[in-house]
């Protein structure tokens, strides 16, 4: 899909202008336009300059987006330019405002004072209403130039609607104005004051100056949208480290080529998709595929962008750089989704291509059936007024936030937050809710979930042994089992000699003693096991856990597994989803075995596994068909499904990227 960045769109009649501008060029086999990033999507073999002349012949502009970085960073700063200036316009057209209520509301239906010039000469209140009202209009032109010009284009907006009635009533009371002047000074002043009552100068300048209010909080909302891409793009590292002639280099990371050799030390984040070289380490790989677990790196294996190398110090081979690392896929994914629309929101765009057309035909209908009836001309126009006004979707957007504030007041009091009306809305057509596991379902930590001793020996002699060798590792499996001592208050021995074998286990001695734990196969270099043992070390990691071994000597303690264990309110979370006739299903990057485990504990019985965050994606385009999808998550590596979801949901211990995708 190739993405442009589009401007000059005010409403949804505008977006679907474009849609079916740009569809119309030859080639082009799909196009979608969201107002809400000011960017459109578009597949097929059509060039740059034909796409971009369809949008400007629309009566638009539009240029092809750069890449992901600086494209966003852009449109933050026009955004935040746009903001602004709509915020100037606001508190300015308020300031001139409140002084026509005052004459022209206050003085007649309040009485309230103003000096005798004034009260007793109506042409000299009609006048200052007319100066107040021609500065507020000013203020707002760019209503009036965007919707005369969506009318030169046959492409009327809501920009449109707006402008024709607030021109309508100011047009409407300069004519009443000079009628006024002509009475007042034929008949007298108390002829004339009835003929105020026809004024309409403060209803132009109120409708310019409420949808204002609607721009400055949508702009505002636009503002948001950039977030989780710039947070996702923070987690790239600025530099890396090269090696050049056998020394070491430090240099941007645009200077990173393919082929060139890093070095990458323990608390570094991995800066290019590669392959390791030489050394070893464990990796938390939790950015990209939501497992809390770290994985052991050694010579040979992969390693991608924007993963934390927590233990060991690796040389790897840069492979994919750029563009073309998984972390830049990601970013692509969640900004090509913002780009596209739900299908409910290409139903409502084709309304709108037609919706403004029918509010004009219907509001000069309107205007001479009350004519027809009888009523004065002024008092048909109101109406007309009204129908033009109150038929635009900004105005009908500032009178839902009253209802919006006491559902969401509501949904807060239980801990949810919407981010939008339109969320709020979506959510209560869901059918089918996927679930994260790591972090959503479980606690997204490691920790001791059973502990196994052998041949006579105790827990406590076997979690005693296991955390005063665990205690000297920095691997997060060793964290979780002190943790676990801490927890049961068990008394460390002290040792001497200790030695960490990354990706197998540690040694230490306890006086002549050597101490062991570890992985079944560094076991198995002291220990003899027998088939009982290997069978219980098979179960375990088959449901998901991870064993590991203890002994002394030449005899074996005990096993502990270490997992991440389920939240304690996810089980009744889940049960409460399927007796609202939800269908739950859950959706991971780890393994089969270990999904298809936390699934039937949790249970659920519909698993999707060993997937990556495009594949997630994928799966939730697959889930929409069937109905109207949420995607629960909680990480990174979910950006991408929380976007194409129908609607996105955070747990509120996720990560921001997680919280700004929802």
């Amino acid at each position: 899909m190739k993405q442009y960045h589009v401007t000059g769109m005010s409403c949804a009649a505008c977006s679907s202008r474009v849609e079916k501008a740009v569809n119309a060029v030859p080639g082009v086999t799909s196009c979608s336009v969201s107002l809400l990033t000011n960017s459109m999507g578009v597949e097929g073999t059509a060039s740059d300059e034909l796409i971009i002349a369809a949008v400007q012949n629309a009566g638009y502009g539009a240029s092809v987006k750069e890449s992901s970085d600086s494209q966003i960073h852009k449109d933050d700063s026009s955004m935040d330019k746009e903001t602004l200036a709509i915020k100037k316009r606001l508190i300015s057209s308020l300031c001139f405002l409140i002084v026509l209520l005052y004459f022209s509301m206050g003085h007649m239906l309040l009485s309230w004072p103003v000096p005798s010039l004034f009260a007793e000469n109506h042409i000299v209140m009609g006048f200052v209403q007319l100066l107040l009202s021609t500065i507020v209009l000013i203020i707002n032109r760019k209503f009036f130039v965007s919707g005369f010009k969506g009318l030169i284009h046959r492409a009327p907006n809501m920009d449109t609607l707006v402008s024709m009635g607030s021109g309508a009533a100011y047009i409407y009371s300069i004519w009443s104005l000079i009628h006024l002047t002509n009475v007042q000074l034929s008949q007298g002043s108390h002829v004339a004051a009835s003929l105020m009552q026809d004024f309409y100068f403060e209803s132009a300048a109120m409708i310019v100056t409420l949808i204002t209010v609607g721009k400055l909080l949508e702009s505002r909302a636009k503002g948001k949208t950039t977030d989780a891409l710039k947070t996702l793009i923070k987690l790239r590292p600025d530099t890396a480290t090269i090696l050049v002639d056998n020394e070491e280099k430090r240099v941007s990371i645009t200077e990173v080529k393919i082929g060139d050799i890093l070095i990458v030390r323990p608390g570094e984040t991995i800066p290019v998709d590669g392959e390791v070289i030489s050394g070893e380490s464990a990796v938390n790989e939790s950015a990209i595929t939501g497992e809390s677990i770290p994985v052991d790196k050694k010579a040979g294996d992969s390693v991608t962008s924007a993963t934390l190398n927590q233990t060991g110090f690796l040389h790897m081979k840069a492979q994919k750089i750029g563009e073309d690392t998984t972390l830049s896929q990601i970013i692509h994914l969640v900004s090509d989704a913002a780009a596209t629309k739900a299908p409910v929101a290409k139903i409502a765009d084709k309304v709108s291509g037609i919706f403004v057309p029918v509010v004009i035909i219907i509001a000069i209908v309107t205007l001479i059936a009350w004519l027809i009836a009888g009523e004065s001309f002024g008092f048909a126009l109101a109406r007309a007024i009204s129908v033009l006004v109150i038929s635009c979707p900004c105005a009908l957007g500032l009178a839902t936030p009253v209802a919006i504030v006491v559902g969401s007041g509501l949904a807060a009091r239980h801990g949810i937050l919407f981010k939008t009306a339109a969320a709020l809305e979506e959510t209560g057509k869901i059918n089918i809710i996927a679930l994260d596991k790591t972090g959503t379902i479980t606690s997204g930590e490691p920790s001791v979930d059973k502990i196994y001793p052998f041949y006579n020996h105790t827990e406590t002699e076997l979690l005693t042994l296991a955390s005063s060798l665990e205690k000297y590792s920095e691997h997060p499996l060793a964290r979780a089992i002190v943790q676990r001592a801490e927890s049961d208050k068990v008394h460390y021995i002290e040792l001497s000699n200790f030695k960490a074998m990354p990706g197998n286990g540690v040694q230490a001695n306890h006086y002549d003693n050597i101490l062991i734990g570890g992985n079944i196969k560094f076991i198995q270099q002291f220990i003899q096991l027998s088939d009982d043992v290997q069978n219980q070390v098979d179960t375990l990691s088959n449901d998901g856990k991870t064993p590991l071994l203890f002994g002394k000597n030449d005899e074996l303690y005990g096993i502990i597994a270490v997992s991440d264990t389920i939240r304690p309110d996810s089980i009744d979370a889940i049960r409460e989803m399927q007796s609202m006739q939800l269908d739950v299903v859950m959706i991971t990057g780890d393994n089969e075995k270990t999904a298809l485990s936390v699934a039937r504990r949790a249970g659920i019985s519909n698993v999707v596994a060993g997937v990556l965050p495009n594949g997630k994606s994928d799966e939730i385009i697959k889930l929409s068909s069937n109905g109207h999808v949420a995607m629960v998550g909680d990480g990174i590596n979910d950006a991408p499904a929380l976007t194409a979801a129908n609607i996105g949901i955070a747990v509120a211990n996720g990560t921001d990227v997680a919280v700004d995708t929802a």
